[in-house]
């Protein structure tokens, strides 16, 4: 293998290894998410969203999945 290559995985798994410890420092945040992304757009998310409680939003997701895999048996 070509010096170059080497060197251009090396550079690859760090870069790899700096996002991964970006990620783990991220999710060790409690707070507020950014919804940007890498892209840093902006978004149509509202604060009145996330002050909506989750039980109101998903508090039936599991039994509405349930009822809709049960649905589908013949």
């Amino acid at each position: 293998m070509s010096d170059s290559i080497q060197k251009q995985r090396e550079r690859e798994l760090a870069l790899r290894r700096e996002q991964e410890r970006k990620d783990l420092e991220t999710e060790r945040t409690i707070g507020r998410r950014p919804l940007e992304g890498f892209s840093h757009a902006k978004t149509t998310w509202t604060d009145e969203q996330d002050e909506r409680p989750a039980a109101e939003v998903h508090g039936n997701d599991e039994a509405e999945s349930r009822k809709r895999s049960e649905d589908q048996i013949p």
